[in-house]
């Protein structure tokens, strides 16, 4: 049982060679596969869409037709002198009943123009006057004519031809039939401007739907929609007055598409949807085919794919049998690398098989004479200079903080004072024993804390009380070790670089415990400065001033000399709120 994990190790290159080859021929056959499926089914929409849009062309010319003939009689209409007279002035009866005689008589005449198409005529006049050449055809009361949206709508626009669904016909009908499109227009004295009545072309729905009856099929369905998203026109009768809001989001997405059309899916199938727009009437006409009833059968995806999966268990075949040949002799060469560990690296490799392989068995042979003698050689020189940096950087760290501290001093001799300087040699005598003359490389939290104090009481005797001073300590945490004088140096940056613009201000000093962490903070309100920066890598002019000091630098290099680099400083400030130095320390002996 262990044979074959242990021969599967040993054969990792031809595991892994033959892993990336199989990848990349599967991913390479699918995309290809994909495109080619993708590209042929594209390829045939497009040629079914130029060849549906010729078809939407001539639907639309019939509507474009049907419009010029209503457009012709309506012209007529308002053209004639008895139809304005009719509905504009008050006669008897019997003037009525001669004046509605010449109508009828003008009226088929007019009508003439519209005999290619089943299209009914009314006419109603402000004095109250109305006509229709069949009232039967569409069933509207005078009353309810004078009220009708249609009416409202064809009076606000006088000037204007417009076609709008009956949607009260629809109510009373049923679900699709008897519907009504009327075309309406004002009639207006042309002279004047003065509106004296109303005309209508009512258009059974029906009579529409000639137009593209012909071109539709299963699947293949035809719907004309005003521009409030009622469907007025379809093939599938039962949705003729539905609000279809989605088609008028597809009618603005058509608008800038090159192609003419758009794949949505729509009645919970995939459909190849075309639109034009019909300007005379202020409607969308949209050609909703079934994709999988366009294209379904021109391609024979199942083909294809059975295809694809053949060429790649082929090529996985020969992949898989030049891999394994090619990586044989290499596979024995790393078992026996492999197995140098457990003879102390004494143990030479057979210089055998191809000549890549006995290249690379020769130079490893010579590498394992010269290995041991290097090993002993690296450990000692590097024993020798971890020694030599923790020496030198302690040597920067005590010169420099006994330069600053002897010049405050000298500053508290000339200002005079005998009892203070008396008192600041004492707290430098009880800093320096507890710094230079202690050999130690670590101190617990509360020695470096009593020489924190120390140096804190010397720069106060200095500048005053301006800069309060603040411990905030753990009990807990008062015996762990840390590196000494490890807290002195931000210390000295607050005093001598944090307030230079504030008159006072406050140092606050943490150090609590977080998990296996010791975390101590030196915290200011001083001046602060704008951004932050990690460890002491400055990016500004501001804070190579700031944090350029000798002390800062080799704080942080320290403790990743000691702790390693997950340990360290980090400094956040803000200009004008202060600024915030993070020690991160492990918890352990040193």
């Amino acid at each position: 049982m262990r044979f074959i994990p242990d021969r599967f190790k040993h054969n990792g290159l031809f595991i892994v060679m033959f892993f990336i080859t199989v990848m990349m021929i599967i991913t390479v056959s699918v995309t290809i596969t994909w495109t080619t499926i993708r590209m042929s089914e594209q390829f045939f929409i497009k040629k079914f869409s130029i060849t549906n849009s010729k078809v939407m062309n001539q639907v639309k010319e019939s509507f474009e037709s049907l419009n010029y003939s209503v457009v012709i009689a309506s012209n007529n209409l308002l053209s004639s002198g008895n139809i304005r007279r009719v509905l504009t002035e008050e006669e008897s009866n019997a003037e009525k009943m001669n004046s509605f005689f010449y109508m009828s008589q003008q009226m088929k005449h007019i009508k003439s123009n519209l005999d290619a198409y089943e299209i009914e005529i009314v006419v109603a006049g402000r004095n109250g006057v109305n006509y229709a050449t069949e009232r039967n055809y569409w069933p509207i009361s005078d009353e309810e004519l004078r009220k009708s949206v249609i009416t409202r709508n064809t009076l606000e626009e006088p000037k204007r031809l417009m076609y709008q669904y009956d949607h009260r016909n629809n109510q009373i009908t049923g679900l699709g039939d008897g519907n009504v499109i009327v075309a309406s227009r004002a009639l207006m004295d042309r002279i004047s401007g003065k509106v004296y009545g109303s005309l209508y072309f009512a258009i059974q729905e029906s009579e529409i739907r000639k137009f593209y009856s012909s071109y539709t099929s299963p699947g293949n369905n035809v719907y004309v929609l005003d521009k409030t998203g009622v469907i007025v026109s379809s093939n599938q009768g039962k949705l003729i007055g539905k609000k279809a809001d989605n088609f008028l989001s597809y009618a603005s997405g058509m608008k800038n598409n090159s192609h003419k059309y758009i794949i949505k899916n729509f009645m919970g199938k995939e459909q190849i949807i075309l639109m034009e727009y019909l300007p005379s009437f202020d409607m969308y006409l949209f050609n909703v085919i079934d994709k999988q009833t366009a294209i379904g059968d021109l391609i024979n995806k199942k083909e294809i794919v059975l295809i694809s999966i053949g060429i790649v268990l082929v090529a996985l075949v020969i992949v898989f049998l030049a891999s394994r040949r090619l990586t044989n002799s290499l596979s024995r060469l790393v078992k026996q690398i492999a197995n140098a560990s457990k003879y102390d690296f004494h143990q030479y490799v057979c210089e055998t098989d191809t000549y890549e392989t006995r290249q690379i068995g020769n130079a490893i042979n010579s590498m394992l004479d010269e290995l041991h003698e290097y090993v002993d050689k690296l450990v000692l020189a590097q024993k020798q200079q971890r020694n030599a940096e923790l020496a030198a950087l302690q040597q920067q760290i005590n010169p420099h903080f006994l330069y600053n501290t002897l010049t405050s001093i000298k500053f508290m001799v000339l200002q005079g004072g005998k009892e203070d300087t008396e008192a600041t040699i004492n707290a430098l005598i009880s800093l320096l024993q507890n710094t230079i003359g202690n050999v130690s490389e670590t101190v617990s939290v509360k020695q470096e804390l009593d020489n924190l104090k120390n140096y804190v009481f010397i720069n106060q005797k200095r500048y005053g009380n301006r800069i309060k001073v603040n411990y905030f300590v753990a009990q807990d945490c008062e015996e762990h070790q840390i590196p000494k004088l490890l807290l002195q140096p931000f210390m000295e940056n607050s005093f001598f670089h944090g307030f230079n613009h504030k008159p006072e201000g406050y140092i606050n000093v943490l150090v609590w415990q977080e998990g296996d962490n010791l975390i101590c903070e030196v915290v200011d309100n001083g001046d602060g400065m704008e951004g932050s920066l990690e460890s002491n890598l400055p990016h500004t002019k501001r804070k190579q001033q700031l944090f350029s000091g000798i002390g800062v630098k080799n704080v942080h290099e320290r403790i990743q000399l000691i702790y390693g680099e997950p340990y360290g400083v980090t400094i956040s400030s803000k200009l004008g709120e202060g600024t915030k130095v993070r020690i991160y320390l492990p918890i352990k002996e040193i």
